[in-house]
């Protein structure tokens, strides 16, 4: 009885020594919030994830609810809480909007039940921080977020176009901002209506500086009813390869594009409200004959049913920016 005793004992030190070497490497994070941003949040199944926000959310919208559960509720009004549903690796994006109209956009990436641990952490906390809040970094590395970098910004103030004046009681504008106030004062742009949809669109002016895109456009809420519209992505799609000995039909690879900088004057549109805006994004320097670039408008509570607008892969040059 007594080596029983003994041969048991060394065998849960054995099984909890196991448990050690392969726990989950978990991940707290501060962040601030930046619309222009893109958070990755590395998930796992049976392990549930918390993102906190400076103040109450309004919306949540997850892109696969098949995947992925997102659950907030009005006794924790700053947190949402995220978990995949699926043991198999899956990937989605999940917005937040807040009551004061900021907006996060967060990729959520589960690497499946089945990976290894030394090489899938989980974030367990995400904490947001508003732009102006004093921040205490983590001393562990957070979430992968595609930022803007110093570069960037110095690359924008080196495009702006050449002639700008300002008045004396503000700030110059920048190019971004001259190309807004230029769609903001077209009267009547040429509205195109979308099946199923409250909003309709306009394009205006699409231009190149240097490799840079840059599309003006318009949103017209045509209802009686409020609507709320997401931040613009840039979206490149094109025809899967044809196998030869396949008879199905082809399928369509779509992938989103980085945006560099955007401006929306709202994302909350009143009835028959307009909002106008412009997005920057990175062209590619080529593209198959089979891929076409869009750009993805959607109504906040049909994220899965985006308006995809074409675009042209070769814009005129902005004399002012060449």
């Amino acid at each position: 009885m007594r080596h029983f005793e003994v041969f048991l004992a060394m065998m849960l030190l054995s099984l909890s020594a196991m448990a050690a070497d392969h726990a989950v490497p978990a991940r707290v994070a501060t962040l601030t919030i930046d619309p222009r941003e893109v958070t990755i949040l590395h998930l796992r199944p049976e392990f549930e994830s918390s993102i906190r926000m400076p103040e109450d959310v309004t919306s949540v919208i997850l892109g696969s609810p098949g995947s992925f559960k997102a659950e907030h509720n009005e006794g924790e009004p700053e947190y949402v809480y995220v978990k995949p549903i699926t043991k198999e690796p899956a990937q989605s994006n999940l917005l937040i909007a807040t009551k004061s109209g900021q907006h996060v956009t967060i990729e959520l990436i589960s690497a499946g039940a089945n990976a290894a641990s030394d090489t899938a952490p989980v974030d367990f906390l995400i904490e947001y921080r508003t732009a102006r809040s004093f921040l205490i970094g983590s001393d562990t590395p957070g979430p992968t977020t595609l930022a803007t970098t110093d570069q960037d910004l110095e690359r924008k103030m080196s495009s702006r176009p050449a002639g700008l004046t300002s008045n004396s009681s503000s700030a110059p504008k920048s190019a971004l901002d001259e190309v807004f106030a230029e769609q903001a004062q077209i009267n009547a742009p040429e509205w195109t209506k979308w099946e199923g949809r409250q909003i309709e669109t306009s394009i205006g002016g699409v231009r190149q500086w240097k490799n840079e895109t840059v599309v003006a456009y318009s949103i017209y809420n045509n209802s009686y009813a409020s609507v709320e519209i997401v931040p613009p992505q840039i979206q490149i799609a094109g025809r899967k390869p044809e196998k030869k000995k396949s008879k199905k039909s082809k399928g369509i690879l779509s992938d989103q594009m980085q945006i560099r900088d955007y401006k929306l004057s709202t994302t909350r549109l009143e009835a028959r409200a307009r909002a106008d805006g412009v997005v920057v994004f990175d062209r590619p320097n080529f593209k198959e004959s089979t891929e076409q670039i869009f750009l993805q408008i959607a109504q906040a509570d049909q994220v899965d049913r985006p308006i995809l607008i074409r675009l042209p892969f070769t814009p005129p040059i902005s004399s002012s920016n060449q």
